[in-house]
């Protein structure tokens, strides 16, 4: 698959305004809000199509690393990863880097349906080991 990402060239040969250009034409809004909970989703400047920084409100690690991981295992992403700006501030930063077949804000959405399904097995199955503990338990108190 090929990369979203420029391939290196020698320095003397790039024609910086070219480049200017290309990047101002993929350039998505300025921090522009998605639709995703109580605009607590920010994306941030610079972003284009295949490559995107969005800032989660309220938001740490816990997410940050179950988010990345999740994003990581699909294929048509190229590069996840997060940050924590500052421990001061309830922020976390997440950059998608996806190749030609797919949008960095697919590949979140993706990512966030997938975490929530896996998140719905985990519960399933530790109610189910629960009742069963429990069910055990009161055999034993019984017998």
């Amino acid at each position: 698959m090929p990369s979203a990402q420029p391939e290196e060239q020698d320095q003397s040969m790039v024609d910086v305004e070219a480049v200017d250009e290309v990047q101002e034409e993929e350039e998505i809004d300025e921090d522009k809000e998605l639709e995703i909970g109580e605009n607590r989703v920010t994306v941030l400047s610079g972003a284009t199509e295949t490559a995107a920084s969005f800032q989660f409100k309220d938001e740490g690690h816990t997410l940050g690393n179950a988010l990345r991981y999740v994003i990581m295992k699909n294929p048509a992403v190229e590069f996840c990863g997060y940050t924590i700006p500052h421990p001061s501030e309830a922020k976390m930063n997440l950059r998608i880097q996806t190749y030609e077949n797919t949008t960095a804000a697919e590949a979140l959405e993706k990512g966030l349906d997938d975490l929530m399904d896996l998140c719905d097995v985990v519960s399933d199955k530790f109610t189910v080991a629960r009742d069963n503990f429990n069910a055990a338990k009161a055999d034993q108190m019984t017998s």
